[in-house]
């Protein structure tokens, strides 16, 4: 089998855990969670990174740290991976739901038009009309690695008094070239943004996440609770509720040595694109899909788009002739406003995603991925 996207652990990583175990510091205190946190700032130009167990306690910390609160209105794409979505639901708020663009990621131009036609301002705080209830934190997702459009919706964002946190967790390394942000790596746009060191992504701690931010506060308020709001560390005091959401140096250690390779993953992932570029042009029916033009992509993920009446078969047909070739493959995720614990939420003219998730297929892409066996996904995509 061929898989879709797996980790490639070439580096240091053994040589650091080695160091963890030797020396016993094994857990979430340790030198390599302080390294960590700071070859992340470095890499990506955040002022500040608080290490967490996973992307999602990433996303829940910086909800929380950004006001978020029950009764809110997070505005959330329907596609992404549901953690952004369970991590606004943890705090008791409300996911609204809008579209997609043509790159998977939230709806600039339908984001503006409800930030605009939708809400209402009262004391520095933005309030939907219909519900009444405080908008409290938008989240852009940069799906596959693909950098959201963020020009307007941003600024709007701060004049409406809307936090901003940036889900990073699939985008790590991709950086606009054009634009407002031009320079800017995804995630330090917004008042905080969130990576994932999950197996699949382009680095990998196993399991782990990122909190990023330009604010000394924020990453201080996050790093506090994430290991239990302790006040005191002799007497277990505690002025609110925490979490122990704090990274391990055996993790952090296996980060480093992956952050170490964080270029050759991503020179290796966009590598892959273009040969199936050239491999696939000539294909009726089936395209790459496209990446936004204003930004230097991860291609963490790669997905093909099918037009079954040109291609002769439909997404779950060439899922079918993958999986036949001992080739792993998967659909979009489902829909998040058509999920059963969100079908009560709302929603804001949802168009392009339900289209985009009867076509799309993301095919093998992991750093490691061989030329013969990706000579295999091009001659089972041909047909």
């Amino acid at each position: 089998m061929i898989p879709l996207c797996v980790p490639q652990l070439g580096g240091n990583e053994w040589t650091y855990v080695k160091e963890c175990l030797d020396t016993g510091w094994v857990s979430s205190a340790g030198r390599f969670v302080e390294r960590f946190e700071r070859d992340c700032a470095s890499a990506t130009g955040a002022g500040h990174a608080v290490a967490c167990t996973s992307g999602t306690a990433a996303l829940t910390l910086a909800l929380r740290v950004a006001g978020v609160t029950a009764g809110d209105l997070v505005i959330l794409p329907t596609v992404t991976f549901i953690a952004p979505v369970n991590a606004a639901m943890q705090l008791g708020a409300t996911p609204l739901f809008v579209d997609c663009d043509d790159y998977y990621n939230l709806d600039a131009a339908a984001t503006l038009r409800f930030l605009r036609e939708k809400t209402r301002t009262q004391d520095g705080r933005c309030f939907d009309r219909a519900s009444g209830a405080r908008i409290g934190a938008l989240v852009p997702v940069h799906v596959f690695g693909n950098a959201c459009d963020l020009d307007e919706v941003v600024p709007l964002c701060a004049e409406l008094g809307i936090p901003v946190v940036e889900d990073a967790t699939e985008s790590l390394g991709t950086v606009y070239t054009g634009g407002r942000y031009a320079g800017h790596a995804t995630g330090t746009i917004g008042d905080s943004g969130c990576l994932s060191f999950n197996g699949n992504k382009i680095i990998t701690t196993g399991g782990g996440g990122m909190i990023l931010t330009a604010d000394a506060e924020t990453a201080r308020h996050a790093r506090y609770l994430s290991t239990q709001a302790k006040d005191d560390p002799i007497y277990f005091v505690h002025d609110e509720a925490g979490y122990n959401f704090r990274l391990t140096n055996l993790a952090a250690a296996v980060g480093c040595a992956q952050l170490e390779q964080l270029d050759h993953h991503k020179a290796a992932k966009q590598a892959h694109r273009a040969a199936y570029a050239e491999a696939l042009h000539d294909v009726p029916g089936l395209s790459l899909a496209p990446l936004p033009p204003y930004a230097d992509n991860n291609c963490w993920m790669i997905a093909v788009r099918v037009d079954a009446e040109r291609y002769g078969t439909d997404r779950d047909g060439l899922l079918e002739r993958l999986r036949a070739a001992d080739i792993e493959a998967r659909p979009l995720w489902h829909l998040n406003h058509l999920q059963r614990p969100y079908r009560h939420c709302p929603t804001w003219h949802i168009e392009r995603a339900p289209e985009l998730l009867a076509s799309t297929v993301n095919i093998p892409c992991s750093v490691g991925l061989g030329a013969s066996d990706r000579d295999r996904v091009i001659e089972a995509l041909r047909g």
